[in-house]
Formats: C-alpha cells, sequence, structure tokens
C-alpha cells in the first residue's frame, strides 16, 4: 500500500505564508487579546478585541488564507486531508490561529453539514455567511440527563404540528453558542420512537439561535473557567417551533449526518492539538535554556533531558498516527478510517497533555499561573479528550476493529 505523508510543492509555499503569519502576526496579540476578555461584559467582545480578531481576518483573507479546511472542494484549496494536517498544526500553535483562517470548530463541521445535505435556501442564509466568517454557529447534541457518548440515548424531543416542527429538551456543553455571533444552531433530536430501529430514531434539524423559546441557562465552566466569549452553553428548549424545511435530509439521518461531520471534526482536534503540543515544548527548551537553579542551566538538572528527548519523540509519532488517519479518510471509505481516527483521537491528546504539562513542569509555580499560556492549554486539551467522544469510547472501537480480523462474530 502506497501512503503518502507529504505536502505538494506549491502547498508549501502555502503553509509557510500561513506559519509566518501566525508567528510575526498573530501570536504578538494573543496577550492582549486575552486580556480584553475581563472589562466589561465577558460576553461580549469589547472595541479591541473586535479590532485584533476582525483586523487580522481580514488579513488573511485579503492575502488568500482561508478556509483551508474545505478539503477536496474548488470552493478551497483542494488540500488533502493529509496536507490539512499540515496547516491546522500550525493554526493549533496559537488560540487565534484557527478563526483567523475561518478554520474553526464548530464552524468547519457545521459547515461541512450545510455543504453536503443542506438545501439551497440552508446554504444562502447560513453556509454563505459562515463561509466569510461573518457569523459563528454551534453544534448541539450533548444532554445533561442521557450519556450522550452512546449517541442513540439522544432524547431532546422533536415533533412535527403541520408545517413545523416543535422542540423541547435541554442541551450542554454547546460549543461556542455563547458568542455574540453565533446565529445558528445544528441540533440532535429524536424524532421517532422505539418502533424504528435504534439508528433511525434521530434527525438533525437547523435552528436560528434567536428562535423563540430558546433560553441560555448558564455557561458551563472548564476548570473553573467559562472560556468567555466562545463558552459552552447549557440551553433549554421549550416549545421552539421551526419550519419543517429546517430538518436535514429527512426524518431519522441524523447518524448518517454525524458520521459524515464527526470524521473530519475529530481528526481536526488532533490536528491543532499537535501544534499545541510542539508550541509547548518550544516553551520548555527555552525555559530550560534560560533559568538556571542550583548554578546549572534547568536543562543539566534531573531527568531534564529525558523529558525533552521523550516529548519529541511522543510528538513525532502522533503527529505520523495522524498523518496516517488522515490518508485513510482521504481515500474515501468511512468505515476503513474510522478506526484510526480513533486511535488518534486518543493519542493526540494524550501526548500534547503530557507535554503541556511537562513545560508546566519547567516553569514551576509560574507554569500554572497566567503569565503562560500553558494552564489555559491543558484545560482545553483535557477537555478535548471528552469531546467527540470519551477516550473509552474510542479505545472500544479500536478494540472492535483489531477482534473483528480473527473472528466472523459480532463484537
Amino acid at each position: 500500500m502506497n501512503m503518502s505523508f507529504g505536502l505538494r510543492e506549491e502547498n508549501r509555499a502555502l503553509l509557510q505564508r500561513v506559519a509566518d503569519m501566525i508567528r510575526d502576526e498573530i501570536m504578538p496579540l494573543e496577550e492582549e487579546y486575552q486580556a480584553e476578555i475581563d472589562k466589561g461584559d465577558r460576553w461580549q467582545y469589547t472595541e479591541r478585541q473586535a479590532e485584533i480578531l476582525e483586523g487580522l481576518k481580514a488579513k488573511a483573507k485579503a492575502a488568500g488564507l482561508w478556509n483551508f479546511w474545505l478539503t477536496d472542494s474548488d470552493k478551497g484549496f483542494g488540500l488533502s486531508t493529509v496536507e490539512y494536517a499540515y496547516f491546522a498544526e500550525e493554526m493549533g500553535k496559537t488560540p487565534l490561529g484557527a478563526e483567523v483562517f475561518n478554520c474553526s470548530a464548530p464552524d468547519t463541521g457545521n459547515m461541512e453539514v450545510f455543504e453536503r445535505y443542506g438545501s439551497d435556501k440552508m446554504k444562502e442564509q447560513w453556509l454563505k455567511p459562515l463561509l466569510n466568517g461573518e457569523i459563528r454557529s454551534a453544534y448541539l447534541m450533548t444532554e445533561p440527563d442521557v450519556a450522550s457518548s452512546d449517541a442513540t440515548n439522544v432524547s431532546m424531543s422533536c415533533v412535527r404540528d403541520g408545517e413545523d416542527y416543535v422542540l423541547n429538551g435541554e442541551k450542554w456543553w454547546s460549543s461556542g453558542a455563547g458568542d455574540p455571533r453565533c446565529k445558528v444552531y445544528i441540533v440532535m433530536v429524536k424524532t421517532a420512537g422505539d418502533e424504528q430501529p435504534k439508528h433511525k430514531r434521530q434527525s438533525m434539524i437547523v435552528v436560528p439561535a434567536d428562535a423563540p423559546g430558546i433560553e441560555i441557562l448558564r455557561p458551563m465552566q472548564v476548570y473553573g473557567h467559562d472560556d468567555a466569549p466562545h463558552g459552552h452553553m447549557h440551553i433549554r428548549f421549550t416549545n421552539v417551533r421551526v419550519p419543517a424545511d429546517s430538518i436535514l435530509l429527512g426524518e431519522g439521518r441524523g447518524f448518517e449526518i454525524a458520521q459524515g461531520r464527526l470524521g473530519p471534526g475529530r481528526i481536526h482536534h488532533c490536528m491543532r492539538a499537535i501544534g499545541q503540543a510542539e508550541s509547548a515544548l518550544e516553551q520548555m527548551c527555552k525555559r530550560a535554556l534560560q533559568r538556571e537553579a542550583f548554578g546549572k542551566k534547568l536543562a543539566q538538572l534531573g531527568a531534564n533531558y529525558d523529558i525533552i528527548a521523550e516529548c519529541r519523540m511522543e510528538i513525532e509519532m502522533a503527529r505520523l498516527l495522524c498523518l496516517k488517519a488522515a490518508w485513510y479518510m482521504d481515500q474515501g471509505d468511512a468505515r476503513a478510517a474510522a478506526p484510526w481516527i480513533s486511535q488518534i483521537k486518543v493519542v493526540a491528546p494524550r501526548v500534547a497533555l503530557k507535554v503541556i504539562d511537562e513545560a508546566v513542569q519547567m516553569f514551576g509555580g509560574q507554569g500554572v499561573s497566567q503569565d503562560t499560556p500553558l494552564a489555559t492549554a491543558w484545560t482545553h486539551v483535557r477537555t478535548l479528550r471528552l469531546a467527540d467522544g470519551p477516550d473509552a469510547v474510542h479505545r472500544r472501537q479500536v478494540a472492535r476493529a483489531e477482534l473483528k480480523k480473527h473472528t466472523q462474530e459480532k463484537v
């Protein structure tokens, strides 16, 4: 089997332009941008915050550095998933990276859904402004009262009433729903009872974020932080009515759409996590060479040589696994790619967490403070071990695929 994990020559230059913009223009503004969050209403963008973000987006757009995630599409750069991995890794090195280039979660996954499964009306109303970076979106799947890692448990009521559907229930961990620019939700709902096969009971429906009956109950906190102004919201729907043509593909096709959406989203997270690991290793090395204790550079103390070496090797292994999963995705067989996506979904956050934690240790007390980006990076990557399916679910998928090679029985 001939696998290629490389970049075409024209895309190497493109990647360098992205890396240069991240290093020279985005990273220098990170600290100022973050400082703005605590000024005034945390759920609104300050004038300076908007100026920084929209200014960087405008620069990226004007330079043609936009929508890289549109792999194998005539609307983007025609990158393969393997090629996009290198771009996502660079973007993962800064919290602002993905949005500056219009490659943010959950928007990319939602745009995939609108592109693949949306009506012409949805594409005009929602996809067009999302592609232009004019609005944000959220994906609502997880519910507080059921184990949502098994999506057959999703139970938000969605009942047909004449020319409308009526929604009742609660969702939480709705990432991005706190953003004042969030204008649309894609919502996983239950449209059928036990009379239907379990994978035909759920559907996806498009809901304007300002529809009457939607109430944001609270922002969920991640290790005590609310992640404003992005937010992971707990939302209640009370008799929310949307037109019947808001349903995607038709009743009972939610799982079909979810598999189309979540595969790319899961691996994009992993690509960015590798970028976060690289950034943490760079910070660790600089600290180890600048700081002294007991008359020596930190690099020369204890097991720090070994720690740095192990971090480098584990990042390289994770990157190769990520590229292999991306290669399988590029072959177009979602079933064959699935175990590889599950493997990297476990491995990438695990490796990134280890590297970030070692960097924190090298910085000492400063590493857990607001004076470095490491503490925030750690909480983000720790959360990633739960997003898009917890580790245990993905390990189960990997094990089932492995056991299937040795038996004809269902495992």
